[in-house]
């Protein structure tokens, strides 16, 4: 199972190294990494995507807590959150697939930041499932480049479940 796990360090030079070595060393890979300044000066807010058992998982937090710089540490993927990524893709554009592939960036809310004659960027931000469908749907055209961020997440004060929701109203034909 994948685990969002949120950091938050003290933001001095070495402290990513130091996380990163940690998983390094036990065998864990990390599929998604983002990193930026948190709510307070001198702090940074770690955001990573890891595979692993509940287990398994609990042992690499108690593993974070004993390094230098580490002030906090969650297991944040059954808790309530907002979760963004953002999707930069350059696509091969033809006169014949033009309009569809506009079509698609406007149901999936993607800027078009750079156009030329073969080639057009899209800029699309929002959940992982929305970045991965519309990557899915632009691959049938052809992808020539693609930048994503790692997601980043930040729990609900609310904590209300909106994965929890879509399910509810959609079971019940309801469009949200």
């Amino acid at each position: 199972m994948k685990h969002t796990i949120s950091v938050l360090v003290q933001d001095e030079a070495g402290v990513l190294s130091r996380i990163a070595g940690l998983f390094a060393r036990r065998g864990f890979n990390i599929d998604s990494l983002a990193v930026g300044p948190a709510e307070k000066i001198g702090i940074s807010r770690i955001t990573m995507v890891v595979e692993g058992d509940n287990r398994t998982i609990e042992q690499l937090t108690k593993q974070l807590y004993k390094l230098v710089n580490i002030l906090h540490v969650q297991d944040i993927t059954n808790i309530p959150c907002v979760e963004r990524e953002l999707l930069l893709v350059k696509i091969h554009v033809v006169e014949e697939n033009r309009s569809a592939i506009l079509d698609i960036a406007k149901i999936f809310r993607a800027k078009i930041v750079d156009i030329a004659y073969e080639y057009l960027i899209l800029e699309v931000t929002g959940d992982p499932g929305k970045i991965f469908a519309l990557e899915q749907l632009l691959n049938h055209y052809g992808i020539a480049e693609i930048a994503r961020t790692g997601k980043i997440s930040l729990t609900r004060t609310s904590n209300v479940n909106t994965e929890f929701l879509k399910s509810a109203f959609t079971s019940k034909n309801i469009v949200l």
